[in-house]
């Protein structure tokens, strides 16, 4: 990592007392700074000069020779030494000098004077012109060249140019000559805001004057090779570094940035802690039957993947119809790309890692977007993303679905829609955007549908709050939204027909009424079942789903926290903004149907306008509240910021305590796990084989279901080797009604095993049970029934000999009835 500047990041430009300020960096210069400094000084001097005041400085990099005494012996006032710590390189030598220049125009130029200063003329011009800067240039038509350089050095040259040409500046052919000259406002701005200390600072300042659509000129300039060349081999790879660190913004984190990504993962690393050691012997116990569905997409996609089939289908569940994978949350985004780690080591470690790794990084995601459009003070960056990634509802959520987890693709698409608003390279960021869009559709549609309707109700708010901003940015940004339709639509075109009109497709699910499925006012104003100081399980399930769908409880502190952080900061257009999304995100999470506490009244609900819509009539209305997270963390990291601010001590700690009372309560206790069931030998030493041929499947007693999917681990420990009916998966009702449901609609034979399961009553089996029993397993195309330890065990072990009409044996750890006819000693 590069080192700070010794100049602030956001300098004071000083006031132009002279008109032209000349930068010469160096380190060990004492055998041809004399020689430069005489040139410059004459040039400045000549009749044919017009700078009618200048002065000249020698940023001294450390050297260890006489440089710094042949500028102090100097008579010339006009010629100043300015002085580095240590031998931190010409990046960070340039930035002491242009930071303490006072010109109107600065001159950057190095003191071989490889470039004459004969040639500044050329440079003025081009800012005569109207251009902000000028760059002299060895590779435009019309430079000249004398003493060439080494051909090893010349080709390295060029393609370092080529490099920085293709992926980091555009339009400029030679980055590299040290003769520039700038608007002395501008590059003072521009160098207080470079990171680098090496001699990529020149790519970074150009870089800085393009963002900044600051006009810049190529000039073709005589260069010739100098002798004494302080260019290292190894400074080219410091040359690449330093270009990647341009390039990709995360390789130029500061300290407390590296420190908040750490911190980022301990924390997730503790809240999984009970399992992320031992990921394929630890079960969380509030995933439900969750965590075996999961690690059964990954291993699916990863054995599609390895057998070269369509990663969108497969008949290994569900079986005859199969399962929609694409209608389902399968992540093709990180499970296709992971599948060489699930291949490797198990889908429980694949699961296990996207799920810490995943957490973490959405938190870092949270926070870069916070640093770079909210508030540069990293510990309020740092208190925003905490409650973005781990509000309550996200550690819900953490227990079983990493696509509410696993979200670090949602902050960029924020930040690159808010660059559209700006007017500038629309067609560049609108294209990124939609290939964001469409990665992001493979780790989780409906959080990118949510995190859209979030996108909308801030848009909606701030154009009310700033309508001038808002008719100045509406045209850029629907310009930009459309051609990133226009790139997304074609990548996810085919996925989505499948999904909506492809095998075992459905229309929608009907999540119905139950209590959970809306919010409630006090479920919003609860403590999560998961706090670590005010947890209440009983309290928090009577008022949500299950525990993996605690969409809410953010907690009452945390709404009276944000209330009095809105009224404080009133002022400014992006509390408004954020206040009025997270309140409006609430009220829609309440559901069609809103009960007033305290009233007995229900009045009618806005979630009325979204619940009939395409795409959203299959959304938990609940999850809506998920939205509250980011907008309240970013409220968050306004006050901490202010907080710092504030000129009274008093008023900074009064201000962090309210804080801290509003956020103990939502601290996270780790998740809960247990040990796994073991998976029978009759899976895990092959067994079964003797028992399923080709074309077959293994039937389950009873077959898998939502409430107890156990049997897809058995598939996992396998190697998915076997195909099954039933399962947990989201399919259609049946052949005739696309309506959604969990699981397969329940044949005869299934229908009574389930039954058998729950009540523990074994039913009265006549001829016409028998009969559809065989037309049952004649449909699932079963091998063998196989019945695993498990309550009430005897109970279902009776059933099933009285609807196959005889006794199963006890092979390898489970009961097994062998369904081919004619078949013995089978072992």
């Amino acid at each position: 990592m590069s080192g700070r500047p010794a100049a602030p990041d956001r300098p004071t430009a000083p006031t132009a007392a002279v008109e032209l300020s000349v930068v010469i960096p160096a380190f060990n210069e004492e055998r041809r700074l004399a020689a430069t400094l005489d040139a410059v000084t004459r040039h400045l001097h000549s009749a044919g000069s017009h700078w009618g005041s200048w002065e000249i400085l020698v940023a001294d990099d450390g050297s260890t020779d006489a440089t710094r005494e042949l500028v102090t012996v100097r008579s010339d006032p006009r010629v100043k030494l300015v002085v580095g710590s240590g031998n931190r390189g010409k990046g960070h030598a340039l930035r002491l000098g242009v930071a303490a220049s006072r010109g109107g125009h600065v001159l950057v130029m190095d003191a071989d004077l490889a470039t004459p200063v004969g040639e500044l003329g050329r440079l003025e011009k081009a800012l005569a012109d109207g251009h902000e800067a000028a760059v002299g240039s060895r590779a435009v038509p019309g430079a000249t060249l004398g003493d060439r350089q080494h051909r090893i050095r010349e080709l390295l040259g060029k393609a370092g140019n080529l490099l920085i040409r293709r992926t980091t500046l555009r339009g400029i052919r030679d980055t590299q000559c040290g003769f520039k000259l700038f608007d002395g406002d501008k590059a003072r701005a521009a160098f207080a805001a470079s990171r680098l200390n090496g001699w990529a600072i020149d790519v970074e300042v150009l870089r800085h004057f393009q963002r900044a659509d600051w006009p810049v000129a190529e000039v073709p300039v005589h260069w010739s090779h100098q002798p004494g060349s302080k260019v290292r081999p190894t400074d080219y790879l410091r040359f690449l570094r330093d270009l990647a660190r341009i390039r990709i913004p995360v390789l130029r984190l500061r300290p407390a940035d590296v420190l908040a990504v750490v911190l980022f993962l301990a924390m997730a690393t503790a809240l999984y802690s009970g399992r992320v050691l031992d990921p394929a012997h630890r079960y969380l116990t509030d995933s439900l039957q969750d965590q075996n569905q999961w690690e059964w997409f990954f291993a699916v996609t990863a054995d599609n993947v390895a057998h070269l089939r369509n990663p969108l289908f497969t008949d290994l569940q569900g079986f005859p119809g199969g399962v929609n994978l694409m209608a389902n949350t399968t992540m093709l985004g990180l499970s296709v790309p992971l599948t060489p780690v699930t291949l490797l080591l198990g889908p429980a470690v694949t699961l296990s890692l996207v799920m810490a790794l995943g957490l973490a990084a959405t938190a870092t995601a949270w926070y870069r977007l916070i640093v770079r459009r909210l508030v540069r003070l990293r510990p309020a960056a740092f208190a925003g993303a905490a409650v973005a990634a781990f509000a309550p509802p996200m550690i819900s959520h953490a227990n079983a679905h990493p696509n509410f987890v696993v979200l670090f693709m949602i902050p960029p698409i924020i930040e690159r829609a808010l660059r559209l608003t700006t007017g500038a390279r629309v067609t560049r960021d609108a294209v990124v955007l939609g290939l964001m869009a469409a990665y992001q559709f493979f780790l989780g549609e409906e959080p990118l549908l949510l995190a859209a309707l979030g996108m909308l109700l801030f848009a909606v708010a701030y154009g009310v709050v700033r309508p001038d901003v808002a008719r100045s940015a509406a045209r850029p940004l629907l310009n930009g939204l459309a051609i990133a339709a226009a790139v997304c639509l074609p990548l996810v075109l085919y996925p989505l027909a499948w999904q909506f009109s492809g095998p075992q497709s459905y229309s929608g699910i009907d999540h119905g009424t139950a209590p959970g499925v809306a919010n409630s006012v006090r479920a919003l104003l609860s403590f999560a079942e998961r706090s670590l100081i005010a947890g209440d399980a009983g309290r928090a399930d009577a008022l949500s789903l299950n525990p993996t769908e605690q969409n809410a409880f953010y907690g009452w502190p945390l709404a009276l926290l944000a209330f009095a952080i809105t009224v404080g900061l009133w002022r400014r257009p992006a509390v408004k903004a954020l206040a009025c999304t997270a309140a409006a995100a609430a009220v829609l999470s309440l559901g069609p149907s809103i009960a007033l506490p305290l009233t007995g009244t229900t009045i009618p609900g806005p979630w009325t306008l979204f619940a009939g819509l395409p795409l959203f009539e299959s959304v938990i209305e609940s999850r809506v509240a998920l939205v509250c997270a980011p907008a309240l963390g970013m409220l968050l990291a306004l006050a901490v910021d202010r907080l710092a601010h504030a000129r009274r001590l008093s008023t900074q700690y009064a201000g962090l305590l309210a804080v801290s009372v509003a956020l103990l309560p939502l601290l996270p206790a780790p998740l809960k796990s247990e040990p796994r069931t073991e998976v029978p030998a009759f899976f895990t030493d092959g067994t079964w084989k003797a028992y399923v041929r080709p074309g077959e499947t293994l039937v389950p007693v009873p077959l898998a279901e939502p409430e107890d999917a156990e049997a897809l681990h058995w598939q996992t420990a396998t190697g998915l080797g076997f195909r099954m009916p039933g399962g947990y998966f989201n399919g259609p009702y049946g052949d005739g009604d696309r309506t959604g449901v969990y699981g397969v609609p329940l044949r005869f034979t299934a229908s009574l095993l389930r039954d058998v399961r729950y009540t523990g009553v074994v039913p009265v089996v006549d001829a016409r049970a028998r009969a559809a029993t065989r037309e049952d397993l004649a449909y699932w195309r079963a091998g063998a029934l196989v019945l695993a330890p498990q309550p009430r065990v005897e109970r279902l072990r009776e059933t099933v000999e009285k609807l196959v009409g005889r006794p199963g044996r006890r092979v390898a750890g489970v009961w097994v009835w062998d369904l081919h006819e004619g078949t013995q000693n089978r072992s």
